[in-house]
């Protein structure tokens, strides 16, 4: 199997200093900071980051799910909340919501939300994010009037 990395770097004191984030690929750098992370400061963190990569995995897991039950998504669309709170160990992620829709046609929303859930217990990142206490998943069909491809 593959190895993926990315860096950080960090210049001065936690509240006063700034790194930025680098990923392996090149295809993405940014700034962060206290402020970025633990208030709404400009540049990235990397809760954003897991959550970036959260989304991009349970869509391509459920892409996965569906096309071995014969179904082709027109489109998946995934947007993953990582919440950061304080606990009595210090700042922690505390929760996951992971909300998708998906245009996918003869599927009933019965049926998306079983594959959605399959998805989300199969899904690396749900896997290796595990000790996250709770990874909430919010699954909706959007009706399509393409001919089925089941």
């Amino acid at each position: 199997m593959t190895i993926r990395e990315a860096s950080a770097e960090w210049q001065g004191t936690l509240k006063e200093g700034g790194g930025r984030l680098r990923l392996g690929s090149g295809v993405f750098e940014g700034a962060y900071s206290f402020p970025s992370r633990f208030e709404n400061g400009p540049g990235t963190n990397p809760e954003e980051l897991i959550a970036a990569a959260h989304a991009g995995c349970f869509s391509m897991a459920l892409t996965f799910i569906l096309g071995q039950e014969g179904y082709v998504a027109r489109n998946i669309r995934t947007v993953a909340k990582v919440h950061l709170g304080a606990t009595a160990a210090g700042p922690t992620i505390t929760r996951i919501e992971l909300e998708t829709e998906a245009e996918v046609a003869d599927l009933s929303a019965d049926e998306f939300e079983r594959l959605a859930q399959s998805a989300k217990a199969g899904c690396l990142l749900s896997r290796a994010l595990a000790g996250v206490s709770c990874i909430n998943l919010k699954a909706g069909l959007i009706a399509s009037a393409a001919p089925a491809e089941h």
